[in-house]
């Protein structure tokens, strides 16, 4: 349950209509889910990531930070090289600032 996020219905309603929530596991078609391997913790409506109301700050989980080299990761499969695809998080944050 690590970084799941606890919150009240009425609240959870709020963030979305306020276009407050991020970030979102998702399934293997793309839409938001509770069910794991793809949520790990079992947020509610698969909610990942959350940001404030002018974007310029952004809370989330999982961490990018602890998987964006291939060495980091348990698996991954063997034609990958150096870097897993958390790098994009990084290199598109990099293009954002240039």
């Amino acid at each position: 349950g690590e970084g799941r996020i606890e919150i009240s219905d009425g609240s959870i309603n709020d963030l979305y209509k306020s276009n407050l929530s991020s970030i979102s596991y998702a399934d293997n078609r793309g839409h938001a889910t509770e069910l794991y391997p793809n949520n790990p913790n079992g947020s509610p409506f698969g909610i990942a990531g959350l940001t404030n109301q002018s974007g310029t700050v952004t809370v989330m989980m999982p961490h990018p930070e602890r998987a964006f080299l291939t060495d980091q990761l348990s698996w991954h499969p063997e034609e990958w090289e150096t870097y897993s695809p958390w790098i994009k998080f990084f290199l598109n944050a990099r293009e954002f600032i240039k």
